[in-house]
């Protein structure tokens, strides 16, 4: 999206969360870091002389695309959202849907496994509920602190990832469940398909609630938006 904004020589800013020690680097002016809210959003958005907003953020950063569509509506600032198509079980796929973290944890049970915990470090104290698993995790940044759960491993890996590496990844750490947020995308959907190869059951938390808006599949939809 960055770079069709920048190859249109749209005059536009590039907002990161924050989260990550080394984003990727973009064709646009770059922010980071949070707004303060629905109010601090508004306000930026007039003292920026802001026209469109484009929510580019992940599907389960819930609480920054409500922000933006409250915002928006307060200061009459156009949004859409672009957005990834969630992914769809197919033949062989062994995939448990649940709504929630705490869904997730449930769903592993009480008997010890071996867990690939395919969610990010945001939100990993929700498994210290059931520390008898083994988990393995995938960050893009080493941990600055201890892990909340006793028995886990970090690989630190930016992706997107294949699904030979995945696979291997799978079958060397003996991993037995995956528990995976439905980001969609095909940078992520590596370990799903290696899950099928091997015949690996899948819990897949749904997206969370955002306010019904404009949806974009596609950087093209979003600039003939632009462009309309």
């Amino acid at each position: 999206m960055a770079q069709a904004l920048a190859e249109a020589r749209v005059d536009a800013v590039y907002s990161y969360a924050g989260r990550t020690e080394a984003p990727v680097a973009q064709p646009l002016p770059v922010r980071v870091g949070g707004f303060g809210g629905v109010a601090g959003l508004v306000d930026y958005l007039r003292a920026e002389g802001i026209g469109h907003v484009i929510d580019a953020t992940h599907p389960f950063a819930a609480q920054m695309s409500r922000n933006a569509v409250d915002a928006c509506a307060e200061a009459a600032v156009p949004l859409v959202a672009l957005e990834r198509e969630p992914w769809q079980a197919g033949e062989g796929d062994r995939w448990t849907h649940v709504p929630d973290l705490a869904a997730a944890v449930e769903a592993l049970g009480e008997a010890p496994r071996r867990v690939f915990l395919a969610i990010g470090r945001q939100n990993l104290g929700a498994f210290a509920s059931a520390p008898q698993h083994h988990y393995l995790l995938r960050l893009v940044d080493p941990p600055t602190e201890a892990l909340p759960l006793p028995h886990a491993e970090a690989v630190i890996a930016r992706g997107p990832f294949d699904v030979a590496g995945d696979r291997a990844l799978l079958e060397s750490h003996g991993i037995g469940v995956i528990v995976a947020k439905n980001a969609g995308g095909a940078g992520a959907e590596a370990k799903l398909i290696a899950a099928r190869e091997l015949a690996l059951p899948v819990v897949l938390i749904d997206r969370p609630w955002v306010p019904e808006r404009r949806l974009a599949r596609t950087v093209g939809e979003v600039m003939a938006w632009l462009n309309g």
